[in-house]
């Protein structure tokens, strides 16, 4: 792992992200993909995309990302996540731990009514709650 300065050269090497900038991304320079991506990057990918079904830490951090932006974001957003936590590993011998999915996402009602109460009032309405 010494070629790699830290954990964001690694991640570039693997192309798992786009690292354009705005004013390359407004020019018009630079946007075509690489046109053999590396292995390590292809499996990392493939792996970021079977993580939505998982009842993990990693699952539960997949979901809001791909209801905002949309399936391919998340992907090679949560494929650079791998990335990073396969270079700590390699590079200073950490261990991964996993926390469950509960930590990340609200289970019961009482945890989302103040946001689907937000939303309610976002659309116009205006909530009453029942008496139990």
């Amino acid at each position: 792992m010494n070629p790699w300065k830290d954990e964001d050269h690694f991640v570039s090497w693997l192309r798992a992200v786009s690292g354009q900038s705005h004013r390359a991304a407004t020019r018009g320079v630079g946007k075509r993909s690489a046109a053999h991506p590396h292995r390590a990057s292809i499996a990392l990918k493939m792996a970021a995309s079977t993580l939505r079904v998982r009842n993990t830490y990693l699952g539960g951090a997949v979901s809001p990302i791909r209801t905002r932006l949309g399936a391919p974001v998340a992907i090679k957003a949560m494929a650079a996540k791998l990335a990073r936590l396969v270079y700590r590993m390699l590079r200073y011998g950490m261990k991964y731990v996993d926390r469950e999915r509960s930590s990340t996402r609200p289970n019961t009602a009482s945890d989302r009514s103040p946001q689907l109460k937000w939303k309610a009032a976002k659309l116009g309405f205006h909530v009453v709650e029942a008496a139990a």
